[in-house]
């Protein structure tokens, strides 16, 4: 990794960068893993590289719904092992969750390596490399193949960066989905029930923060959280934040 100085504007924007070239490099992280991160990274910059108000709102339902799901998983792919595998499996600690490996570009390989990576971080279960797997009806793409313990058991999946193939069809399954896509337009921030449009490395330590803040509540006050939430509305306010903010720079 090269040597950034911490007076760098974009300090912690190129830190991610270096990281994501460091897991690719150990073949945790796809090819495409890199473009897709340069497309989110120019979401953020509209965002002003911040964590605003709106991704606020969808980290207290997607706390509220995952602290009432019987039983909710968060799939991982490379990206987010690189960026947040540590964060991750903590908060599968708090808020009860179980991993799931589902990759795009799969090979077992890099289904190992994640494994590996995730263990390393103290993981106590990771899903996704049984041999046995079951198929998420009608997906074609190789993450169609899942965990019959896991995804496919799952009332709620969380399902960090772009993914909207199967995002889609986790909801026809009759599945709660939440994601983190800085992209408010893409198909997965469109088609999932609670969308966190914000930077992963930003919003997997407030989920956390925000789950042990809220552990003690009664479920009924936490699925009213969670069905006064408005997925649609809440990206017409990210994208009205976005305009104005352009308006005024």
């Amino acid at each position: 990794m090269i040597d950034i100085p911490r007076s760098h504007p974009r300090y912690r924007s190129l830190l991610m960068r270096e990281r994501l070239i460091e897991f690719f490099e150990k073949g945790i992280v796809a090819r495409a893993g890199l473009i897709a991160h340069g497309r989110g990274e120019c979401f953020d910059y509209l965002l002003g590289e911040r964590t605003i108000e709106p991704a606020l709102k969808s980290i207290e339902a997607a706390s509220a719904l995952l602290l009432v799901s019987k039983n909710p998983v968060l799939s991982v792919n490379g990206n987010v092992c690189a960026l947040v595998g540590e964060e991750i499996v903590k908060l599968s600690e708090v808020s009860g969750a179980r991993i799931e490996i589902n990759l795009f570009y799969r090979t077992k390989e890099r289904e190992r390596k994640i494994y590996e990576e995730l263990k390393k971080y103290g993981a106590k279960e990771v899903l996704g490399l049984e041999e046995e797997r079951v198929e998420i009806p009608n997906l074609e793409s190789e993450r169609r193949k899942v965990s019959p313990h896991g995804i496919f058991s799952a009332d709620t999946v969380f399902v960090p960066l772009e993914d909207g193939d199967r995002t889609e069809h986790l909801v026809k399954m009759g599945k709660k989905v939440i994601t983190v896509d800085l992209n408010p337009l893409s198909r997965t921030s469109m088609k999932a029930h609670i969308t966190i449009v914000d930077n992963i490395v930003r919003t997997v330590p407030l989920l956390m923060e925000k789950i042990k803040e809220m552990k003690n509540m009664e479920p009924e006050s936490l699925m009213e959280i969670y069905k006064n939430y408005n997925n649609r509305e809440n990206l017409k306010e990210v994208l009205n934040y976005i305009t104005e903010r352009l308006k005024n720079l």
